[in-house]
């Protein structure tokens, strides 16, 4: 019996101020897509932080680790699709514009549509 390609979407919620848990979506969703699933990372609330320059490359999940972009850019080049949510910028902060995000990036949506990806992948992760 042949199996079908699964859908997985990953809800990234951890950012800048939680390090350790920044590398583990990315490196999940490598995992995924190395197993021929259809994964979508989605950057919501402190995770869209991520998206911006500067960001990942600074962030560590262990101190003698590798860079949370580091594992960002394995999951790209297994085939995982990048997105963030369309949100208001944080007080001092732009907003996030396809030139102000990392080129990895492949689009931003609204909360709305997030709602309807959960609602159409086969599995649903929020790390």
């Amino acid at each position: 019996m042949a199996e079908t390609a699964r859908r997985v979407l990953i809800l990234v919620v951890s950012g800048p101020s939680t390090p350790a848990r920044c590398a583990a979506p990315f490196h999940i969703a490598t995992l995924l897509a190395c197993l021929d699933a259809e994964v979508t990372l989605y950057l919501t609330g402190e995770a869209a932080e991520l998206a911006r320059p500067g960001v990942a490359e600074a962030l560590y999940a262990e101190p003698d680790g590798a860079p949370v972009m580091h594992f960002l850019r394995q999951a790209k080049k297994a085939g995982a699709g990048l997105y963030l949510c369309r949100k208001p910028p944080a007080p001092g902060r732009a907003p996030a514009t396809p030139e102000t995000l990392l080129d990895e990036v492949d689009g931003y949506g609204s909360g709305g549509e997030l709602a309807a990806m959960i609602l159409e992948y086969d599995k649903v992760l929020s790390l």
